[in-house]
């Protein structure tokens, strides 16, 4: 298969196989953290969770993102990269152990919140940093080739790490705390991968970072005013519409993300511990959607084009969400799993090399932060906008026929911008 000879010839260069495991690895330990966290707010059995409050949790846990992300993206551009995925994931392990701490301590559920905050608030710094830093471990030729192998290969490891964070709660400790403890070992080990790959190999460049923090912080707004401006110029007008129609996708995801929540823990099963082994088994399917996409993206993106291949996704999306989600029946929940990974994931790989082909290198730090922004305020305002319109069972059909109807949109608007 051409996908297997193109990954043989990616996986030669060494300095991707470094970056690579240092994604696996941090990834990989978000997935595990982020089911700890999910598990104590919505399956614990002396908890009554409703939508509003996992919207609550979203807001409190993402929102922030929004303030942290474009000074991300500015800093990024002016500090080592590598160092970033070193002391981030250092600093990352030290705040998940205090988070599994406060799981088992008696303290106010705001302290549990702004704990499990600064963990993932260092994770922007992380994810976009590794999408930045991208560009310079392969050649132009084969970027299409690692943006598909390098982001889904990171969500496959953050599904694995679900996968063992369900693993551990259900069959070892019957406690979250030891789930948040098991991702804090893999972002130490994360932190360590990082010291195999060279200080000065994933830029930027030196030309163009200026160290002085004060002057980075006071330039934020104009720093960031630029990035725009670069990325509304006329040759990188695609990549602004793939980030829009993206964002959008998002927003779709997310609302879907709280509907599944809610189906596991009261519609589907009546048992708790029964709810989270579905949640498990139908974000395995997913992340098998997800290893498709991988392997059709490049296929489809280089027959078609990226920007068509988002509108196939959003639109295939578009017609098979409702057909799936409105029985409200397990089997056809999980195959709905598989499919919207698969084009979601399809659609995020897609854009990612959009983003990338047409953003100069000192632009991508700060860009591909507000690619992080723009993704976390469409998935809180999609779980708001769940909150509003859910059951407490988490069956409403006008919800699944608004996302079908969003999906329908951007197919519709991003099909317009390729016709031009």
């Amino acid at each position: 298969m051409a996908v297997v000879r193109d990954l043989r010839v990616l996986l030669r260069f060494g300095d991707f196989r470094r970056l690579l495991a240092v994604r696996l690895l941090s990834q990989g330990a978000d997935g595990v953290f982020q089911v700890g966290l999910a598990t104590y707010v919505v399956f614990s059995p002396e908890r009554q969770t409703s939508p509003t409050a996992i919207a609550s949790a979203m807001a409190v846990l993402l929102l922030p993102y929004s303030l942290v992300g474009p000074f991300a993206g500015v800093l990024l551009d002016r500090w080592r990269r590598r160092q970033v995925f070193v002391h981030g994931n250092l600093l990352r392990a030290a705040l998940a152990t205090a988070t599994a701490v406060l799981m088992i301590s008696h303290v106010p559920d705001w302290l549990f919140y702004v704990s499990a905050l600064c963990v993932t608030a260092v994770n922007r710094f992380i994810l976009a940093g590794l999408s930045a830093a991208l560009p310079r471990v392969v050649d132009s030729e084969r970027l299409v080739m690692a943006n598909s192998l390098s982001p889904t290969a990171g969500t496959l490891a953050a599904t694995a790490g679900g996968g063992v964070a369900f693993a551990v709660r259900l069959l070892v400790a019957d406690s979250d705390a030891a789930v948040v403890l098991v991702g804090a070992a893999l972002y130490l080990c994360g932190a360590l991968a990082s010291l195999r790959i060279s200080r000065e190999l994933l830029g930027p460049d030196r030309a163009l970072v200026r160290p002085q923090l004060r002057t980075a912080l006071a330039g934020t707004t104009r720093d960031l005013a630029a990035g725009v401006r670069h990325l509304a110029a006329p040759p990188r007008r695609e990549a602004a519409w793939a980030l829009g129609a993206m964002t959008l996708m998002r927003f779709c995801y997310g609302a879907l993300t709280v509907t599944v929540l809610m189906l596991c823990r009261y519609a589907l099963t009546s048992d708790p511990d029964d709810g989270l082994a579905l949640l498990g088994l139908a974000l395995g399917i997913s992340g098998a959607g997800f290893f498709v996409a991988a392997l059709v993206t490049p296929w489809a993106a280089g027959r078609l084009g990226p920007g068509r291949w988002i509108v196939v996704c959003s639109g295939a999306a578009a017609v098979l969400e409702p057909t799936l989600g409105l029985p409200f029946a397990t089997v056809p929940l999980l195959v709905a799993a598989f499919v919207l990974g698969l084009t979601t994931q399809g659609a995020k790989i897609a854009t990612d090399t959009i983003v990338q082909s047409s953003v100069d290198d000192g632009f991508r730090g700060r860009i591909f932060a507000v690619y992080d922004v723009l993704f976390n305020v469409a998935f809180v305002g999609a779980a708001g906008v769940a909150a509003l319109m859910l059951p407490p069972d988490g069956r409403s059909v006008p919800l699944v026929l608004t996302i079908a109807a969003v999906y329908g949109a951007v197919a519709v608007a991003m099909a317009r911008f390729e016709r031009r």
